[in-house]
């Protein structure tokens, strides 16, 4: 029988539940409580068709595996999971999460970012309005990848020099998912001085004021997704089609007929950072 909720902890932070949804880890967390442990590893932002990746590809699934936070990227996940009864408290998507750290680290020196992501010079426009917002120059770096970087091994060199070059101590990676955090996952050790990974998604187009967010009312009930297959129908058609098959495979856990993958997943690893095996699971 798999695990439905268990505990875990970090030092100075206490105890939180995480909440397994097919073959993810769901940290049930405040976007401020987030904000507040977000001080080193990786942060993935769960929704449905993260959870139709990682039913198919075991680097995207290790990458998971060694996630230090993962929040609710959708109301789809935070409904299915009060549904199967392991309730988080709140949708923590990437979009809140990222101008929350912002203006959390506003007066903080210690903390920078890097923007990697988005089309040519939509990073570089974040970059600007950011820091207009925060007053000081939080965001000191920001590049826009040719299509097929995390394909190219000789530009992904340049990008990483560059990021170290800027002192950046958080990289802010919207390449889409699941190359952003298979990226992150395969190239975090040759960036010393960065602490945090985000991986965001369209977070910096929106950041730039590129692309306009689903009115609150949208976001507030679920459809996120309407609007964005009706202002940018090309770019997620195909995303929305083929998670269709997350309402099934939800069915399915809450019946507890869900088996995951062969290849190792959160669910089967003790690899997560903040989930130390000396915690005793709390079943729902």
């Amino acid at each position: 029988m798999m695990e439905k909720t268990r505990l875990t902890s970090r030092p100075g932070f206490g105890t939180w539940q995480q909440s397994r949804l097919l073959n993810a880890w769901v940290d049930a967390l405040t976007i401020p409580e987030i904000i507040e442990r977000l001080d080193e590893g990786m942060l993935f932002t769960l929704n449905p068709d993260h959870l139709y990746h990682l039913q198919r590809n075991p680097d995207f699934a290790a990458a998971y595996a060694d996630a230090a936070l993962v929040s609710s990227d959708s109301k789809y996940v935070y409904w299915a999971l009060g549904l199967i009864g392991r309730k988080i408290k709140c949708k923590t998507s990437g979009s809140d999460i990222v101008p929350a750290y912002y203006h959390h680290h506003a007066r903080n020196p210690d903390v920078s970012i890097f923007f990697l992501g988005a089309r040519p010079g939509i990073a570089q426009q974040a970059l600007k309005r950011v820091n207009g917002i925060v007053g000081r120059d939080i965001v000191v770096g920001a590049h826009g990848p040719t299509f097929n970087f995390v394909n190219d091994e000789a530009e992904s060199a340049a990008v990483i020099d560059m990021i170290n070059a800027s002192g950046a101590t958080c990289l802010i990676v919207g390449l889409g998912a699941p190359k952003q955090e298979v990226w992150i996952h395969r190239h975090r050790h040759l960036m010393p001085k960065v602490k945090v990974y985000m991986g965001v998604g369209a977070v910096i187009d929106y950041e730039a004021d590129a692309v306009k967010r689903a009115p609150g009312w949208m976001n507030r009930n679920g459809l996120e997704w309407v609007y964005r297959m009706v202002t940018e129908p090309k770019r997620y058609w195909r995303r929305y089609a083929r998670t269709m098959e997350f309402f099934w495979l939800v069915l399915f856990d809450w019946a507890g007929h869900y088996r995951p993958p062969a290849f190792a997943s959160p669910a089967t690893s003790n690899a997560r950072t903040n989930a130390p095996t000396d915690i005793a699971p709390k079943r729902a």
